[in-house]
């Protein structure tokens, strides 16, 4: 964090300092290793290192690329781990774009607050490893990725096809932490078990491959840091279940995803940006590790998590709102209020005021949560969870309310280097107390769109 806050105050001395310059084309390869060193409200603060590659060749294309390759490892104090690298190259097959990602991320303890937002009781006091607390919202679950797409165009117009893969294989369970007792601390995700909500052949997780097809619509001036056009992405994945070995029942599912992005110049140096992502299951029994997956075309974010948490709509907590279908949209100004070369690189320091909202269109195994409410509370059953003098018991986890809309609003800082390689701090809180307490913080790469 100290290091963070050193890079701040010496970019903006040295915005404060630069004269007006012209912008440098950039040509052949450029490093950027920087310190892993971020922070979120859900995972805690992360340490590791990073390293951006990035081929501009002869700079005819700047501020586009031949190729760029992202490698990261990186830990949270809360118990998470990431191992990733990411290439993308519009070159490396005439006519092709590639993008790979190879990923591991190991969630010894995410949140898990059960499905269908207002639909699950929130004890902010439950989610934390205390005595009281016991990390009654937490669960394990680890994810291995692996990505492929490829993209073309489909004649001289800004349509084009995408098609490519995703392997995703889960393994979930009790959350693990020193502080924790598997055998004695009890969770959500014990309950959800317990009742026969998730069920037994899916409760240790499992492996999925995807396949995707669409189309895109891209008018943009450029990708990572667009000041105006248009960008369309609507695609089918889908997963038949064939790598789970023998189950009671099967977990193919079908579904499809809209992401619409907006980039409107209001001035020379401030742009409006809106995006409205839909992600709906179409047919199928999706297993419920995969529900907080959203599938990108582009991977722009390691974690991409959803829906809540600040990938999504920023100032909820992470994982709170999981559903079969569900709709969220960020609306945001992007005012780069400083530019300047430094280094022989090409600098601007951005805000970015934003509003963010979204619900969830189709529950998820409500009538299997329903078997929560019909359980008795005499003073003799046994609490799941306690809190101070209160008891909780597993029919208290289950309100019986509708869903609702879930907003979340904040302020960012971006020190964007080259128009690609983007650091950013943003700071959001949510409208409601059920969808969490306390200021959501993320100090990660890129825009969220």
């Amino acid at each position: 964090m100290k290091r963070i806050l050193i890079t701040l105050f010496l970019l903006s001395a040295a915005a404060a300092g630069a004269r007006a310059q012209g912008e440098i084309t950039k040509t052949g390869l450029n490093f950027g290793p920087l310190p892993a060193i971020g922070y979120t409200s859900d995972l805690g603060m992360q340490y590791g290192a990073l390293l951006d590659i990035y081929q501009y060749g002869d700079g005819s294309f700047y501020p586009g690329y031949k190729w760029k390759i992202n490698v990261e490892a990186s830990w949270y104090t809360k118990g998470n781990s990431v191992y990733h690298i990411f290439f993308d190259s519009k070159y490396l097959i005439p006519g092709i774009r590639v993008s790979a990602d190879l990923t591991y991320l190991g969630n010894k303890t995410t949140s898990f607050f059960g499905f269908n937002g207002a639909a699950s009781l929130f004890v902010p006091e439950l989610s934390k490893i205390t005595e009281q607390g016991q990390g009654f919202y937490l669960m394990r679950r680890d994810d291995l990725r692996f990505e492929l797409t490829t993209q073309g165009q489909i004649g001289d117009s800004h349509w084009g096809w995408v098609a490519g893969l995703a392997f995703n294989s889960y393994k979930t369970g009790h959350a693990v932490n020193k502080s924790l007792d598997p055998y004695n601390d009890y969770s959500l995700y014990d309950m959800y078990v317990g009742y026969g909500i998730i069920p037994e052949a899916e409760a240790k997780g499992g492996n999925h491959l995807d396949f995707k097809a669409g189309v895109v619509f891209d008018t943009r001036d450029h990708e990572n840091n667009p000041t105006r056009g248009t960008n369309i992405e609507a695609f089918l994945f889908g997963s038949p279940d064939f790598l789970n070995g023998k189950r009671d029942y099967r977990n193919d599912y079908l579904k499809l995803a809209i992401h619409v992005k907006q980039f409107v110049p209001l001035t020379e140096r401030l742009v409006f940006g809106a995006h409205l992502g839909f992600q709906a299951l179409l047919a199928g029994n999706a297993p419920f590790y995969s529900l907080q997956t959203i599938q990108p075309i582009n991977r722009k974010i390691i974690i991409t998590d959803g829906l809540g948490s600040n990938s999504t709509v920023r100032g909820t907590i992470a994982n709170r709102l999981q559903g079969n279908s569900y709709i969220w949209t960020n609306f945001e100004f992007r005012w780069a209020f400083a530019k300047f070369r430094w280094i022989n690189q090409n600098w601007a320091i951005s805000a970015n005021p934003f509003f963010d909202m979204g619900m969830i269109l189709v529950p998820y195994r409500l009538e299997e949560m329903k078997r929560l409410d019909v359980e008795p509370e005499p003073d003799d059953l046994f609490p799941v969870a306690t809190v101070g003098d209160k008891k909780y018991f597993a029919s208290d986890f289950y309100t019986g309310q509708n869903e609702k809309l879930h907003m979340g609003a904040g302020l960012g800082l971006h020190i964007i280097m080259n128009q690609n390689f983007n650091v950013g701090f943003e700071f959001a809180k949510c409208f409601d107390k059920n969808d969490g307490t306390g200021l959501g913080i993320r100090i990660g790469l890129n825009y969220i769109f």
